[in-house]
C-alpha cells in the first residue's frame, strides 16, 4: 500500500483507545445488570443472551463485548448493506442471514454506529418477525446528528454530535482503517 501508515491519515482522534475500552466496560456491565437482575430476560427457558453481530463494522466492538460480559452468551452473525446508487434512501439488504433461530430468545444486536436509523429499523422489523423473547440494541457509537428514522437504543456507547465520516475500530472507508485501535476522522486528502 503506498501512502503513510493509517495513523498517519487520521486528522483527529474523537476516541481514544482507553476511551473506547472503558465505555466498553461500562456498557457490559450494564447488560450484565440488565439480564442477571434487572428483569430484561424473557426467554421461558433462561437460555444464554443470544448476542447478534453485525458485519463487518461492529465485529471488533462484538467481540470485545462478549468477552467482557459475564453471563452466559451466544452469538450469531448477520450482514446487512445500503443498495446505493439511484436506490431510494434507507434501503437496506440482507447479505448474510442468522445462523441458528432466535424464536423465543432474549437477543441483542451489536452494531458499531447507528446513523441514519434506517439499517438498525430494517434490522430490528426483520428480527422481531422472527418472534424473540425480547429484542434490544447496543451500539458503539450513537450518530444522533443524521438520525432520520428515530430509534430506541437500549445501550449506546459513545454519542457522536458531529456528521464528521470517523474510522477505525472496525469502521472503515472503502475497506481500510478497521483495525485502529481508536475512532478518528480521516484528513481530506484520504477522502475521494
Amino acid at each position: 500500500m503506498n501512502g503513510p501508515p493509517l495513523a498517519e491519515r487520521i486528522e483527529r482522534v474523537l476516541f481514544t483507545d482507553e476511551e473506547i475500552d472503558r465505555r466498553v466496560g461500562e456498557l457490559a456491565a450494564a447488560i450484565v445488570d440488565d439480564y442477571s437482575t434487572g428483569g430484561a430476560s424473557k426467554d421461558g427457558e433462561g437460555r444464554p443472551l443470544r448476542l447478534v453481530c453485525i458485519l463487518r463494522g461492529a465485529l471488533i466492538f462484538s467481540a470485545d463485548l462478549a468477552r467482557r460480559l459475564t453471563i452466559p452468551v451466544e452469538y450469531d452473525l448477520m450482514s446487512v448493506s445500503s443498495y446505493g446508487n439511484g436506490t431510494a434512501p434507507g434501503a437496506v439488504r440482507l447479505v448474510s442471514d442468522l445462523a441458528m433461530p432466535i424464536e423465543g430468545r432474549d437477543v441483542l444486536i451489536v452494531e458499531d454506529i447507528i446513523d441514519t436509523g434506517y439499517t438498525i429499523d430494517y434490522l430490528k422489523r426483520s428480527l422481531a418477525a422472527r418472534r424473540p423473547a425480547s429484542l434490544r440494541v447496543c451500539t458503539l457509537i450513537d450518530k444522533v446528528s443524521r438520525r432520520v428514522i428515530p430509534t430506541d437504543i437500549d445501550y449506546a456507547g459513545l454519542p457522536l454530535e458531529d456528521d464528521a465520516f470517523i474510522v477505525g475500530y472496525g469502521m472503515d472507508y472503502a475497506e481500510l482503517y478497521r483495525n485502529l485501535p481508536f475512532i478518528g476522522v480521516l484528513k481530506p486528502e484520504f477522502v475521494e
